[in-house]
This record gives C-alpha cells, sequence and structure tokens, in this order.
C-alpha cells in the first residue's frame, strides 16, 4: 500500500487489490476446515505479524525488543489457537 502513494499509482494499487482478493480468497478455503473464530483469528494476527516483518526487512523500519517481543506473542498465540482447539 505505501508504493501505491494513496492509490495514485496504478501499478502498485492493482497489486493491493490483487493481493487482498487472494487473501480473501485463500481465507475462504481455509474455512472449510477451521472455524470461523480460529481461522479468522489466524489469518488477521498472521497477516499482522507478517506485514510487521515486511515493514522491518523491506521498509527499514526500527526493530525494538518490544516489537520483537510482540510479534513472538501474535506467533504464539497463533500456535496456542491451533494446538490446543
Amino acid at each position: 500500500m505505501e508504493f501505491a502513494v494513496g492509490f495514485s499509482r496504478w501499478i502498485p494499487s492493482v497489486f493491493v487489490f490483487v493481493f487482498y482478493g487472494l487473501s480473501l480468497a485463500l481465507l475462504i478455503l481455509v474455512l472449510k476446515k477451521f472455524e470461523v473464530s480460529v481461522a479468522y483469528a489466524i489469518w488477521a494476527s498472521l497477516g499482522t505479524a507478517l506485514i510487521a516483518v515486511v515493514g522491518v526487512v523491506w521498509f527499514k523500519e526500527p526493530l525494538s525488543i518490544a516489537k520483537i517481543i510482540s510479534i513472538l506473542l501474535i506467533i504464539t498465540g497463533i500456535l496456542g489457537l491451533e494446538l490446543y482447539d
């Protein structure tokens, strides 16, 4: 989305919509196997963790101990939902 610059750049804007559509399509496929609450929690939290990592790696955002711990807590929560359901 950052490359789309408020949807003023054509190609990055198309990629935003394509990847959002792909993400939702994959969520729908996952719903065939998982309960809605677990699937959505995993989808939302994993997306948040991945975007945080992309921000650090791709956009050179600062990495702090708090950010690392927060990402690890998100991943722990996902594992907890999956393993102890």
